[in-house]
């Protein structure tokens, strides 16, 4: 996901121009998400031990949990457009793919318990969230890197003229086998849900 920085020999990515009169300016631009700005309230980042992925017509809501102290949390919000989400679930593949050869496998999770799973209304009601963090945080980039015991995801906003880090999140490496599976069943269930169908086909 990451794009590559302007080419100071390509006019059409130059820094855009003031513009002349009334006239509208679009000017199209890359950033390289390597040297996004990290601001000091995101550079500590968050630890988290759930997920929740929801999806709408126009984008997708990753609620990042934790549960080892009470009260549990939502530590961070982020949305992004499906066309994001997709490049995200491809660079995890990819990345959980590297950590495999590097260090083998992720140690399987344990089962969860057998009991009745709760709802997503029952979920939210045990899970706190601050002021600050219920509105969420938009990225269309997201930088993924690991250790041998955990993962970190970096999203971002690539606009000119600075990219910048809106959420930095840490996962326990067993646990990126099963959001990597989240993630490609959300996928499955939008397309499903609200990809644009061909005329003739059932309603």
């Amino acid at each position: 996901m990451d794009s590559q920085p302007p080419d100071s020999s390509n006019p059409s990515e130059q820094p855009p121009q003031p513009p002349n009169g009334d006239q509208p300016y679009v000017q199209p631009f890359h950033h390289q998400p390597v040297a996004a700005r990290v601001p000091e309230r995101i550079a500590r980042g968050v630890y988290s031990t759930g997920q929740i992925v929801l999806d709408s017509p126009k984008e997708f809501v990753i609620d990042f949990l934790q549960g080892l102290t009470r009260p549990h949390q939502i530590v961070a919000r982020v949305v992004v457009t499906p066309h994001t989400m997709a490049e995200f679930r491809n660079a995890l593949e990819q990345n959980l793919a590297t950590y495999t050869q590097a260090f083998g496998p992720p140690v399987p999770m344990p089962p969860p318990p057998q009991q009745q799973r709760p709802t997503l209304q029952e979920i939210y009601e045990n899970f706190k969230i601050a002021e600050d963090t219920a509105g969420g945080t938009y990225a269309n980039s997201v930088l993924i890197g690991h250790s041998p015991a955990e993962f970190f995801f970096d999203f971002i906003t690539n606009f000119y003229p600075t990219s910048a880090v809106t959420a930095r999140v840490f996962l326990p490496a067993p646990m990126v086998p099963r959001f990597l599976s989240t993630i490609t069943t959300c996928l499955e269930q939008f397309q499903m849900k609200y990809a644009p169908r061909n005329p003739g086909e059932g309603t």
